[in-house]
């Protein structure tokens, strides 16, 4: 029997179906003789109880959570907020990280298809792609016929709800700080443009530069992944440039950590030689010296939007499908007027 329930096992067994949910949860107000029935035919159909059906003995309501990668800062801080927006209405975060690997992403959303979570909630990975990948669409397309999914990212030809950061926003603002500050030669360095996110912070950069009639300078885009080793070898190549750029753009706080420290191992002063902004305001942007000039994407409120949307959605409260959350910009010490 395909998709079976919980009333398919009440119905072969004879017994309602809340006395299926006291076998599952084992309550003792069963006969043994009505247990050992139930018991049979649930192993007979290989049957696993959904959160729907755990919900209706008062058991946990569980929301599937996938991370690119919990090591990350910025998704460890958004995978804490999505755990206490859901406990706070009674559901608990089963959270899978993804590594990297495609296999570990497919994998984990089978496991959450089996288990019936109420929800699944994707933070990176594939919905990050600017070009979305076709057998993970159609992956998602069956999963998000019975379980709504919901997304920081997108994913082109899949009904599926998004809580996206406006990055766009992020950058402009970003951009428009270090114009004030005096700044003329601005990089921006790490992320990949086969990934939105980047690809839009990118084409901002090159947007702002033109609006204030400033040359973008090829190799004041340094690209790469998304971490300190790239922030580091990234700032060491602009230093060899013919033109050095007075202030410095990193993808994230990571990133920026890494650049901060090459401009430091070659005897640079930040910010008085060279400035740098990050994005994602981390705990790393605090525990850098000097702290780091950041734009902060409202970790509650994006973790508390992607959940109260999941939770909606799983109601067929019919939430909104696509949601932005705003940047503010977080200055600290790491950014000042150019040296003379």
């Amino acid at each position: 029997m395909l998709n079976i329930t919980i009333y398919d096992i009440a119905r072969e067994a004879g017994v309602s179906p809340s006395t299926v949910s006291r076998v599952l949860t084992n309550k003792t107000c069963v006969s043994e003789k009505k247990r050992q029935i139930v018991n049979n035919i649930i192993s007979k159909h290989n049957y696993r109880p959904s959160a729907a059906a755990r919900s209706l003995s008062g058991g946990t309501k569980v929301i599937g959570l996938m991370a690119a990668d919990i090591r990350n800062p910025y998704y460890a801080a958004m995978t804490i907020e999505c755990e206490r927006a859901a406990n706070e209405q009674g559901y608990t975060v089963l959270l899978c990280n993804m590594l990297d690997e495609h296999a570990l992403e497919d994998d984990h959303l089978e496991k959450f298809y089996a288990q019936r979570v109420e929800a699944i909630i994707q933070l990176g990975r594939r919905t990050d792609d600017l070009v979305s990948d076709p057998a993970y669409v159609e992956h998602i397309r069956h999963i998000s016929r019975s379980i709504p999914f919901i997304t920081t990212g997108k994913l082109d030809g899949v009904e599926c709800f998004s809580v996206t950061f406006n990055h766009a926003q992020a950058m402009k603002i970003v951009m428009e700080y270090l114009v004030s500050l005096g700044h003329q030669e601005i990089a921006f360095i790490g992320g990949e443009q086969s990934v939105q996110s980047t690809y839009i912070k990118l084409n901002q950069y090159i947007q702002s530069l033109e609006t204030h009639n400033l040359k973008f300078r090829k190799d004041f885009f340094q690209e790469g992944r998304y971490n300190d080793a790239v922030g580091y070898s990234s700032l060491e190549r602009l230093l060899e440039a013919k033109i050095r750029p007075t202030a410095v753009i990193a993808v994230n706080d990571v990133c920026a950590t890494g650049a901060i420290t090459a401009a430091q191992d070659h005897g640079l002063s930040v910010p008085g030689d060279i400035s740098v902004a990050g994005f994602d305001n981390t705990f790393l942007a605090t525990l850098i010296r000097p702290s780091l000039t950041t734009v902060d994407c409202n970790y509650p409120l994006f973790g508390k939007t992607l959940v109260d949307i999941a939770i909606q959605a799983a109601q067929k409260i019919n939430p909104p499908h696509e949601v932005f959350i705003e940047p503010k910009l977080i200055v600290r010490e790491s950014c000042s007027s150019p040296a003379k």
